[in-house]
């Protein structure tokens, strides 16, 4: 089966390989569709952005699709960044802008009171309809200072709870059993499973 994933964020795009690999599922990208335009994310949660990049893209490329909206929200910032977690410093925004940002918003907060949860909405579409969406959570609190190589985003900052690292230094394998989109994503796996099995032939 070929199913398109709607993200241009090349780590994502390796976590969703490693996840859904089983499958053997044909991963299609950006790379090949040059020509789709960028879907408008006006939701304002991450599901509502999720199934909007979902079944646009869907209609664009005429396969079904796969796509996410995922981010940080913070307890003490009144759940920010929230859906703008990846434009928090700005429209062009780098990752470490971002977390240089969010450190700065919480400059003098308490290592007690840094709660903070990684959401993940992924939504699957055909061209003319979405066939279903799902929620992954991943608890913890953000650290006092950026630490580790790995991941992507806030995860230099993210300590997921009943761990002492952070995201960036925790393996992949991990990272993928207890994030959020590791979460969302092994349920995406089983509606994903049943569109495999019931393709023709």
């Amino acid at each position: 089966m070929d199913l398109f994933v709607a993200t241009r964020n090349s780590g994502k795009l390796i976590e969703l390989r490693d996840i859904l690999r089983p499958l053997n599922i044909n991963v299609r990208t950006y790379d090949e569709f040059p020509h789709i335009k960028p879907v408008a994310e006006t939701g304002t949660t991450f599901e509502q952005n999720a199934v909007l990049k979902a079944s646009q893209t869907a209609k664009q490329t005429n396969l079904i699709t796969l796509a996410d909206d995922s981010g940080l929200e913070v307890d003490c910032l009144a759940g920010q960044p929230g859906v703008y977690s990846a434009r928090f410093a700005g429209q062009n925004a780098t990752d470490s802008m971002n977390n240089e940002k969010l450190l700065d918003l919480m400059d003098g907060v308490p290592l007690g009171s840094r709660q903070a949860r990684f959401v993940c909405a992924i939504a699957i579409a055909s061209p003319d309809k979405v066939i279903g969406t799902v929620t992954g959570v991943c608890e913890g609190h953000i650290a006092l200072e950026p630490d580790g190589s790995g991941g992507f985003g806030y995860d230099p900052l993210f300590v997921a709870s009943g761990y002492n690292y952070t995201f960036a230094q925790l393996s992949s394998e991990i990272k993928n059993k207890i994030s959020h989109r590791g979460k969302a994503l092994n349920k995406a796996f089983i509606l994903l499973e049943k569109l495999v099995l019931s393709e023709p032939g």
